[in-house]
């Protein structure tokens, strides 16, 4: 019984080396199973792909890719863009947007609809101001003496076909009312030194003389400043045969006052010494004769009267209070018209008495100009035209 409870006890005592052999190897074997764990490299979400070897820059065939774009790329040929879409498989011409998105946006205008759209402007301007704003340097033949833009360039070319009355004699019809006659066309242009001071050179043709007039004109008052009326003075000179004889001086003060935007009134006293009395010449080869010098001195009064927006009727009357008779001036001379405007355009035609339109013929009539003192009756009444435009 002894010897059986001996080898229970050895039995007991092997297994709890063994269990104590286990515990201790299990303890040491995990520590170094984690030390081995921890020198792997765990993984980088955002670790680089490994650089792959230089390949053919996309410029050289005229690829580049859209930024910020996976599905987008843009190729370049013969000059032209287009954008390539890889995931529809579409591609569509590239259309480099300008550099205001406001312009993108605005429908191309013609150059008609620019132009209204301008002149509208100019009269929604006039209306705030509740002044008138005259179209042309002209009524008719009198200045309106309107302010130049400082820097602005002027043209003015006046037409009269004083040789054949419009409403008296045989066939008006046939001869448009004397447009198919011959025409004393005048060219002149003028320059704005400042918005004030302005200088102009003008020149008539041949059968009335060959005068060319030099001018210089200051704005002294304006209604656009706050001014009760408008207010210019100039003086010009004038030389016949080219500016080589017959010369003539003038002074002249341009008076003008709005009746709201829809209206405007002037008054023009002119005084002239050495004036010339009105002699056609028969032929554009034949000399300008040697006349008397006589002083004169005359008043233009004038009108514009709008009948739409840009529509207006203009009319003036010049009597001369001094020497008229001597200047073989039966009756004052007249002119009535129609106005149209056009932002920096405007044309005037209508009938007249007067085929001169420098400073000192302006005043004389068409019947001192044919020495028949019945042409400036109503009855011999001719067709003009003026037109203006202010090419900056």
């Amino acid at each position: 019984m002894q010897q059986i409870d001996r080898i229970i006890r050895k039995v007991n005592c092997a297994a709890a080396v063994a269990a104590l052999t286990l515990n201790l190897g299990l303890a040491a074997a995990i520590p170094l199973a984690w030390a081995e764990d921890s020198n792997v490299t765990p993984p980088n979400p955002h670790a680089q792909p490994t650089p792959a070897a230089p390949g053919v820059p996309p410029e050289s065939i005229g690829i580049s890719f859209v930024e910020g774009s996976t599905t987008t790329m843009m190729v370049e040929r013969d000059g032209k863009k287009y954008l390539v879409n890889l995931a529809s498989h579409s591609i569509k011409e590239f259309d480099e947007a300008p550099a205001d998105p406001q312009t993108a946006q605005e429908p191309t205008k013609s150059p008609a609809q620019k132009i209204k759209a301008l002149t509208e402007e100019k009269q929604t301007e006039a209306k705030k101001n509740k002044n008138y704003d005259a179209g042309d340097d002209y009524v008719f033949s009198l200045p309106t003496g309107r302010r130049l833009d400082r820097h602005g360039f002027y043209v003015n070319f006046n037409h009269r076909f004083v040789f054949s009355p419009a409403f008296t004699g045989k066939a008006r019809g046939h001869i448009l009312d004397g447009l198919d006659d011959f025409s004393l066309s005048s060219f002149g242009i003028r320059y704005g030194v400042t918005q004030d001071f302005s200088v102009s050179i003008y020149r008539s043709p041949s059968l009335i003389g060959r005068p060319i007039q030099l001018m210089a004109a200051y704005n002294f008052a304006d209604e656009h400043d706050g001014r009760p009326l408008n207010g210019a003075v100039r003086f010009s000179v004038d030389g016949e045969n080219d500016f080589s004889k017959n010369f003539t001086a003038n002074i002249e003060g341009i008076f003008s006052r709005s009746l709201g935007h829809k209206a405007q009134l002037y008054a023009v006293p002119t005084l002239s010494f050495q004036n010339r009395r009105l002699v056609p010449l028969n032929s554009l080869v034949d000399p300008v004769l040697d006349l008397p010098g006589i002083n004169t001195f005359s008043v233009g009064f004038g009108g514009a009267f709008d009948i739409r927006p840009t529509v207006a009727i203009v009319a003036e009357v010049i009597p001369t209070f001094i020497n008229a008779r001597e200047m073989d001036i039966h009756r004052p001379a007249y002119s009535i018209g129609i106005q149209k405007r056009l932002w920096r355009h405007a044309f005037t035609f209508g009938f007249t008495t007067s085929p001169g339109t420098t400073v000192n013929q302006r005043a004389g009539t068409r019947a001192s100009y044919l020495n028949d003192p019945t042409a400036d009756k109503p009855s011999g009444l001719f067709i003009g035209f003026d037109l203006t435009r202010q090419i900056y």
